[in-house]
């Protein structure tokens, strides 16, 4: 049975596996153990019930909207009230969302640990389950340890048949989550097998629990404890896990039908765009109004800080005053004056360029890293959309002065921003055309996307290396991954690419995580982790620098508030500081 057609599984399953999103959960009783918990399909198909609960969207199915919460995006929805420091305890929808769906995958680890373990079945398939078990309890506690610190923890010992009215431990500390999630990562290294059949694609591995117990030591700075697991499976020290960077940075994020590649560590498998299997609700977020003109809103647009930390092709740091002078400090109408053209009124064609150089423009952003270009639909760059019917339409992204001609309509020639900002759209994770025809539902965007990714592993273990005094190793793993899209690698010639010690190397890692990772959820963890929270919130600005939303900070948002409605049913909980 394919993890990836999650859709298929019995409804008997899924009313065996499921409760409500939240701990007070009502139990099924249309199904007893003695008649589910009996043969090797039954533990397949309990399998599949943890899978479908990650996948979730408020779980782990909508990883990339994390960006928002950090320098690399802007935007309206999901994290709006993260992202500009507005999160109560009492308001917070997504905050409260995420709590009850970690836990609701949490409670579907636990049955299957509680069940499989007495069931008549051979001694590989139950290891096998439960490694599987204890790797998604431990990856829903890491993500409530990175959000709340100490939350409640329930194991397999908590049956939330008998139970679920009195699910009312208090909180664990952070030290103690860390502790429980570090042994079923370690006992999951032990179990899981180091690769699955075909058909079994995307379930998860012993080089996926490797990658992420040493993310949960880089997280908690055990240098020596993170470089060991990353060496493991990106040296293959004990066994070979045949891992690689996938040779086209823009196809690693359009892999659909089912395409996989080898640098996907652990990912969430999408299949098929239209009316069946399964598949992420990416352009929903991420799309633009040319995206078959089924988008609301843009929901999360790439900022402006992200676009300009960008370095020019050669390595150099990019400056918009090298491009036109007095840019930089220059006011928006100076910067409408070197980036505007008018449009005739229908928004079919450029009907004058103006003062502006439209190629200057566009060769600002293009002779940069690569990834920008891949990752961000840039000023003057075409982007093949569709129309309502899902026909392939060519569109092109210009900048036009309102007060000289028409403006941008998605049902023409060019894109439009529906909050009417003047802001960059994303490129990756957007399909391009209807990808012949196997797309066609807007809200299901058919690509395997990356929960643990080669690219990040050596990033991280870049960032062990530097931190333990390996600054040549820490250059080469980061070298690795600027060689795949043709940068040029660090210490190798030009005084600009020269890194001495520690602290640059400390830069360049954070600023090549941001490259690499955009649009992939990474930062807003990474910023925290870092300490580096505070000074990256900034008010969000367009592209002429115009002020779009403000944001704040205060020392509160380094944890989350616990849900209101959590510390209602569960009189035990106490509050984060400062949201009492």
């Amino acid at each position: 049975m394919k993890l990836r057609n999650i859709s298929v599984l019995c409804l008997p399953v899924l009313m065996l596996l499921t409760g409500c999103e939240s701990l007070d959960y009502v139990p099924s009783d249309q199904m007893s153990d003695q008649t589910f918990w009996q043969t090797e399909d039954h533990a397949r198909q309990a399998a599949v019930g943890m899978y479908s609960a990650m996948k979730a969207q408020w779980c782990f199915g909508m990883e990339f909207t994390f960006d928002m919460c950090s320098d690399l995006a802007d935007g309206t929805s999901p994290w709006s009230d993260v992202s500009r420091g507005t999160s109560f305890a009492s308001n917070s929808t997504g905050v409260q969302n995420h709590w009850q769906n970690l836990y609701e995958l949490v409670h579907r680890a636990n049955t299957v640990i509680r069940n499989v373990k007495s069931m008549p079945i051979s001694s590989e398939t139950i290891d096998r389950v439960t490694g599987e078990a204890k790797f998604l309890r431990a990856m829903a506690y890491f993500r409530m340890l990175n959000c709340w610190g100490g939350v409640p923890y329930y194991d397999e010992t908590c049956d939330i048949n008998e139970q679920f009215a009195n699910l009312n431990s208090p909180r664990s500390s952070a030290d103690e989550i860390r502790s429980h999630v570090l042994e079923d990562l370690t006992e999951a290294i032990e179990l899981l097998p180091v690769e699955w059949q075909a058909e079994d694609l995307g379930r998860a591995t012993k080089g996926a629990a490797y990658a992420l117990r040493g993310k949960v030591y880089l997280f908690n700075r055990e240098w020596e404890k993170a470089k060991s697991d990353f060496e493991e499976i990106v040296y293959n020290r004990n066994h070979h896990y045949g891992y690689s960077l996938h040779p086209d940075y823009n196809e690693l994020f359009r892999l659909y039908n089912g395409n996989h590649s080898r640098e996907m560590i652990f990912s969430i498998q999408s299949i098929d765009g239209n009316t069946s299997g399964y598949a992420l609700d990416i352009v929903s977020y991420f799309g633009n109004k040319s995206t078959m003109r089924l988008i609301a809103s843009n929901c999360i647009v790439p900022s402006t800080t992200l676009v300009d930390m960008y370095e020019n092709e050669d390595g150099s740091e990019f400056n918009w005053d090298d491009v036109f002078p007095g840019f930089n400090t220059g006011d928006s109408s100076l910067r409408r004056k070197y980036m505007c053209v008018a449009i005739d009124q229908g928004s079919t064609y450029v009907t004058s360029t103006l003062s502006c150089d439209t190629v200057a423009v566009a060769n600002a952003y293009r002779k940069r890293d690569p990834r920008l270009c891949l990752n961000v639909i840039t000023p003057y760059s075409h982007y093949l959309g569709t129309d309502a019917g899902s026909n392939p339409m060519d569109k092109q992204f210009v900048l036009a002065d309102p007060t000289q001609g028409g403006a941008p309509m998605e049902a023409q020639a060019f894109i439009r921003n529906s909050e009417g900002w003047n802001s960059y759209f994303w490129r990756k994770w957007i399909p391009t055309g209807n990808l012949d025809g196997y797309w066609g539902e807007y809200n299901r965007t058919p690509y395997e996307f990356p929960l643990i990714r080669l690219g990040d592993v050596l990033l991280m273990l870049a960032e062990a290396y530097n931190e333990t005094g390996e600054l040549a190793k820490a250059v080469a793993e980061v070298n690795k991954v600027r060689a795949r899209v043709g940068m040029p690698g660090l210490n190798s010639g030009a005084s600009w690419l020269a890194v001495g010690n520690h602290d640059e190397m400390s830069l360049r890692i954070r600023r090549e995580r941001a490259f690499e990772l955009a649009g992939e959820g990474q930062r807003y963890w990474d910023l925290r982790r870092w300490g580096l929270l505070k000074e990256s919130v900034k008010d969000a600005t367009d592209i002429f620098g115009d002020l779009m939303y403000s944001r704040i900070y205060q020392p509160r948002h380094e944890l989350w508030p616990i849900p209101l409605v959590e510390m209602d049913r569960n009189l035990n909980l106490t509050q984060n500081p400062g949201w009492e």
